[in-house]
């Protein structure tokens, strides 16, 4: 199992952030906007990402799109959605 989020800043902005938040997990960077413009999260329209969450299956497929993703309950959203998904919860040390 692996989870990331990806931003299109570039990475020192990422390092710092996750260094900031104490993240336990990789911020992937992507400032050219070509995977986000890949996952329809950067348009022609929009040029600034969606805050959306994609799932995707260990085979490399989507598994679902979460397009309406609120700051306020976004961690226990995306808990619930891994369980439904069948991804193990991290253990604890």
């Amino acid at each position: 199992m692996a989870y990331f989020t990806a931003s299109c800043d570039d990475a020192d902005t990422n390092t710092k952030f996750a260094k900031k938040l104490e993240l336990d997990y990789p911020i992937l960077s992507d400032p050219e906007k070509s995977v986000a413009k890949a996952y329809g999260v950067v348009t022609a329209e929009r040029p600034y990402p969606h805050r959306w969450t994609v799932y995707i299956g260990k085979d490399g497929k989507i598994l679902e799109v979460d397009r309406e993703v609120k700051i306020s309950n976004a961690g226990a959203t995306i808990a619930k959605k891994l369980g439904e998904h069948k991804v193990a919860a991290k253990k604890s040390s």
